[in-house]
């Protein structure tokens, strides 16, 4: 699976789903209302910006916005939203692009640091980040805990949603650390339609690791975007990483 062919025209034509999903304002809003806080009115870079779920209503509170986007149709969308002023877009890969200047705020949403294949993409991200911040600021990832504790021996496979319609399950590999997102929809007769993504797993305590590599101290982690305390029990969190200053 080529990140080309995961992120081509069809994926970027069914990712919006307006006031559902990832977009329901419920999910979506603590995203911005904490990213807003946490600019301190200053400037933010998203990595792997999409098609624009979280970037359009940040800058539409008057948070400057740019984005580094690996995949031109993602962009594409995003661009029947906002325009090149409004919310500039470097096509790269996140791991290695630069936007131009220096930002008080970098952030990666929904997971979308596991894209990345290996631990060192994974290490170069949280130095990109670093090179693309001023002295103190800081680098937030919202991403999710494995669900290794689900797997009983013998069994390789975690479903995590069931609804009419759709299944969602995740594959492991525990031997090289990856994972399979299979998504799996259902028409109203019963036709299916298969889509999968290869991400690489992280543990909380190896993205803290990675980002002392790249110059970073933990500041807060919680369950989620509007602040719950983060547990054994969490599914997923969002992690805020401060910049030391003598490593900007």
């Amino acid at each position: 699976m080529r990140q080309d062919d995961l992120w081509g025209a069809a994926t970027a034509q069914r990712y919006d789903t307006p006031g559902t999903g990832m977009f329901a304002p419920e999910v979506l809003e603590p995203a911005v209302d904490r990213l807003a806080g946490l600019a301190e009115g200053g400037r933010v870079l998203e990595f792997a910006i999409g098609t624009g779920r979280v970037a359009v209503p940040l800058a539409e509170r008057g948070v400057p916005v740019t984005g580094i986007e690996l995949s031109e149709p993602m962009i594409g969308r995003l661009r029947t939203k906002a325009d090149e002023e409004t919310i500039p877009v470097i096509v790269g890969d996140m791991a290695t692009a630069t936007a131009p200047g220096k930002y008080a705020l970098v952030y990666l949403v929904y997971n979308t640091i596991s894209n990345l294949l290996t631990q060192a993409e994974q290490v170069a991200c949280f130095r990109n980040a670093a090179r693309h911040l001023t002295p103190g600021g800081r680098f937030v990832i919202e991403l999710w805990v494995p669900e290794l504790r689900a797997l009983p021996p013998g069994r390789q496979a975690t479903v995590w949603q069931y609804e009419p319609g759709y299944v969602g399950l995740d594959t492991y590999d525990v031997l090289h650390q990856r994972v399979v997102s299979h998504h799996f929809r259902f028409d109203e007769s019963g036709q299916a339609e298969l889509a999968r993504s290869p991400h690489r797993y992280i543990w909380p305590a190896e993205l803290d690791l990675m980002a002392q590599l790249g110059g970073f101290e933990l500041e807060s982690r919680h369950a989620d975007w509007s602040g719950a305390e983060f547990t054994a029990e969490s599914g997923s969190h969002v992690s805020v990483y401060r910049l030391a200053p003598e490593a900007a």
